[in-house]
Order: C-alpha cells, then structure tokens, then sequence
C-alpha cells in the first residue's frame, strides 16, 4: 500500500502528470505482468491493474494513456538487453545467443500470448516492436558492426543483414514448432550450426 502523495497529480507548467515513484511503478509493471501471465492481454484490464495496485485508474491513464502503452512498458522494465562484447564475432554472437536464451526460458508463454494478441492489435504490435524487438535487433546489429570495424567479416559480406532475422526468428518459432522454448544451448547450436557457417566463420 502507498501514500496519496504517490498516485496524486501535480501541476508542472500547463500541464498535469503523476508524481509516481520508481518503486511505485514497478509495483505496477510487476501487476502488469503477473496478470498477462495468469489471464492473458485480453482479459487483463486499466481498472483490474488499479484495483490490484490500490490506485486510482486515472492515475494509470495518465501515466502511459492506453493498455498497449502500459504493457510494452512493463515489458520494457522486465528486460534488460545485455551488451555483449567479446572482442570475437563467433563469441560475441554465441553470448548473445545464451542472452537471448535465457529471455526465452523465463517468458515464453507470456510472449507467445502478446504476440498473438499483437495480431489483432496494431497499436499493441506496435508498443511490443518498440519496447521489445528493436532493442534485440539493435543490439545484435552493433555485434555485427563491431565484427566489421575489426575485420573479421567484410561489410558487403551478404548474409550479415540476416543475422537478427536468424537469430530472433528461431528464437519465436521454436515454441511454435516444437512446443519447447529455444532456450541458451538451442541458441548457442543454432549459431554454431547455422549463422557462423553462413558468415564463413566457425
């Protein structure tokens, strides 16, 4: 349970928002996803969130306006992309490769339902892309232009553009495939396997 203080809005300039601590708001992330993870997108809903959290709904719209919004920021807040940096192509992208294993392991069920949900939902397709796809597609993007900067793959080389394509495509479908999460070892043999061979390196 909290303060008023911490769900009260406060003026700043001509405009109104909520003074919400962090700790606050990862109370509210952390509801977020419990209840994505019990009940699914569909089902989870502004006003249960508030009356798990004891706060007011306005309070959240406020704060991040629509569903979508608030989900892919409670995603957002969930997942750290770690940077990766081996000083070798191959290491960098088996690292990367357990990384993104690990993420899978821990909420695959939670994605494949928002995925799905994303479908019919273009804005919450979009918050997903922006809060959860582009930071991996960044990340593995700067790996690759760290391999080029030192030489170890040529920039025109015609397989680095598919590089997150593999990597993050394996990691969605397995579940779909196979019903079993692509976890770190699947990853990591799925790049020694595959992406190196298609860069040329081992």
């Amino acid at each position: 349970m909290t303060s008023q203080a911490a769900d009260r809005p406060e003026q700043v300039g001509t405009s109104r928002r909520s003074k919400i601590t962090p700790e606050r708001e990862q109370e509210f992330f952390d509801a977020v996803l419990e209840q994505l993870r019990e009940c699914g997108y569909d089902a989870l809903t502004m006003e249960g969130i508030a009356a798990s959290t004891r706060c007011s709904k306005s309070t959240l719209y406020r704060q991040w306006k629509t569903k979508p919004q608030f989900v892919a920021a409670a995603l957002r807040s969930h997942r750290r992309t770690r940077c990766v940096d081996t000083g070798s192509f191959p290491e960098d992208l088996r690292e990367a490769a357990r990384a993104l294993g690990d993420l899978s392991g821990r909420d695959t069920k939670l994605l494949h339902a928002l995925t799905h949900a994303a479908t019919q939902d273009p804005e919450l397709q979009c918050a997903l892309r922006e809060a959860v796809v582009e930071p991996e597609i960044a990340a593995l993007k700067e790996i690759v232009r760290r391999a080029v900067e030192r030489g170890e793959v040529p920039a025109d080389h015609p397989a680095l553009p598919y590089v997150p394509a593999q990597m993050l495509g394996v990691l969605r479908l397995r579940p779909v495939l196979e019903g079993r999460p692509a976890d770190p070892d699947y990853l990591v043999r799925f790049v020694e396997a595959a992406v190196l061979p298609a860069l040329g390196l081992t």
